[in-house]
């Protein structure tokens, strides 16, 4: 080494080597080249995604603010379930008024069915009556009966329409009493 320089001194190249070696040089310039275009196009899609990731983050802050989605809530709730509160207030007005009228017609049902069954246990009592009873009438149908069987004939022998009407004839007898007379022909 010279003390002139701080360089070692190196043995100067061939024109062939010295175009070898700028050769070789080139090609690991243009080998760099290639892979920092390579490394530029990766960071600038490091630099696109993380833009969009950064676009999506604040996004999805938006998206998930709770006094945001709350005031969304609430305007949504006041405008659609107003409507539906009073719809369904009324609905329980009218089967309020339904239930009353329900339970009216019950009522007067159960008071119907009181009377029905009033009325046949009374029907059940009277023929329960005529039952018993019923013997007795026989019984005087039988005397009646037999009562008409005698009396019937002669009361209406002894009367000349009466006598008429049974297909006889009335005619006086010789001792002078009047009589129902059946002819044979």
């Amino acid at each position: 080494m010279s003390q002139e320089s701080d360089q070692p001194e190196f043995p100067a190249l061939s024109d062939a080597e010295l175009r070898e070696t700028l050769d070789l040089m080139a090609t690991a310039v243009a080998s760099m080249s290639d892979r920092i275009d390579a490394l530029t196009v990766a960071a600038d899609r490091q630099i696109k995604v993380s833009t969009e990731a950064r676009i999506a983050a604040f996004a999805a802050k938006d998206q998930t603010d709770p006094k945001r989605h709350g005031e969304a809530l609430a305007k949504t709730l006041n405008a659609g379930l107003g409507q539906v509160a009073t719809d369904m207030a009324e609905i329980v007005r009218r089967l309020a008024l339904q239930t009353d009228r329900t339970l009216g017609a019950l009522a007067k049902s159960e008071d119907d069915r009181s009377s029905a069954l009033r009325e046949v246990f009374e029907r059940e009592r009277k023929a329960e009556r005529l039952n018993r009873r019923l013997p007795w009438f026989g019984l005087g149908a039988l005397v009646v009966a037999l009562a008409m069987t005698v009396a019937l004939p002669r009361f209406m022998a002894g009367n000349a329409s009466m006598c008429a009407v049974l297909g006889a004839s009335w005619t006086t007898t010789t001792t002078g009493v009047d009589a129902c007379v059946f002819y044979r022909e």
